[in-house]
Order: structure tokens, then sequence, then C-alpha cells
């Protein structure tokens, strides 16, 4: 499941266009993915809430960068990009983020 998981980001990073260079300076430090339960991916997603559809699926461990947060319906959704795959950004709930 994680292999098949990973090639899926793999490709998905590839098609959102990898990039090389830093992160822009407005985002802040490495947050890291934790607390997902079983085989169950963070879905990181294209807008804030769960109305938006679903990017990729990031496992405990991965890391992302923030950008911004912002509260919406109780939740707190953060804009992130992927450490290893810059140019791949969405929306994380950060009730599965801590600082890294």
């Amino acid at each position: 499941m994680r292999r098949t998981v990973l090639i899926a980001l793999a490709a998905a990073a590839l098609s959102a266009g990898l990039s090389a260079e830093p992160a822009a300076a407005g985002w802040r430090d490495r947050y890291e993915v934790f607390d997902v339960k079983g085989d169950d991916m963070l879905k990181m997603r294209a807008g804030p809430g769960t109305g938006y559809n679903v990017i990729v699926g990031l496992p405990n461990g991965a890391v992302v960068r923030i950008d911004s947060c912002q509260l919406i319906g109780g939740t707190r959704w953060c804009k992130v990009a992927l450490e290893q795959a810059r140019g791949l950004k969405g929306y994380v709930s950060s009730s599965y983020l801590r600082k890294k």
C-alpha cells in the first residue's frame, strides 16, 4: 500500500512541476505529518476544506512547509508545500502536523 502511494506521490510531484529552487520567503518552518492512523494518509487538498479535490495522500513522516493557515468551520487549514517536491502545493488540516 505504501509503495503504491509513494509511486502516486512521485507521479503527482512530477506532473505538478518540481521546483529545484528554495521555497519562497513566505514559506515557514518545516512540519511533519503525524498521528495518521493505520494505513490511512493525510489528504492534501486543492483548497481549505473537505469539499475540495484530494491532490495526494501524505503518510506519517512526510515533511511540508507552511505558507499560511486559516480557520474554516472549526478546522485550521494550512497551505503547504511538500518539502521534497515544492511544486506540489495544497491544503491540509493542521491537526496532523507537528514542528520538525
